[in-house]
């Protein structure tokens, strides 16, 4: 079993910033994606960045050049840092991490809000 702990969020103004973190634990090995997602009221789940275990990076368009995803595989730890934050911005957002398995794990989630 994989355990993910998310932290980090909370109310933050237009124009601030957040960073979220998410610590991996359990059986870790071979996990290969890590990824947030996140989802507004009344809205699906919408993946907003990923990493792979070599550093390769992807982003929603609607977060490029604001959010920086990064990891740390010694630690399994999984960064989201969140600057110029909109309140289109506004969520739960998720840790996904995946296995070369195929398996998938996801966070209990961490609200973010933020007010204009």
């Amino acid at each position: 079993q994989v355990q993910l702990v998310e932290s980090g969020g909370g109310l933050v103004q237009a124009g601030g910033s957040l960073r979220l973190s998410c610590a991996v634990s359990g059986s870790i090995v071979a996990i290969t994606v890590m990824a947030w997602y996140r989802q507004a009221p009344g809205k699906q789940r919408e993946l907003v960045a990923r990493i792979t275990r070599g550093g390769t990076t992807n982003y929603a368009d609607s977060v490029k050049g604001r959010f920086t995803i990064s990891r740390d595989n010694a630690k399994n730890t999984v960064d989201l840092q969140m600057n110029s934050l909109k309140p289109e911005d506004t969520g739960v957002y998720y840790c996904h991490v995946v296995r070369v398995s195929g398996i998938d794990y996801w966070g209990q989630g961490t609200q973010v809000t933020v007010s204009s």
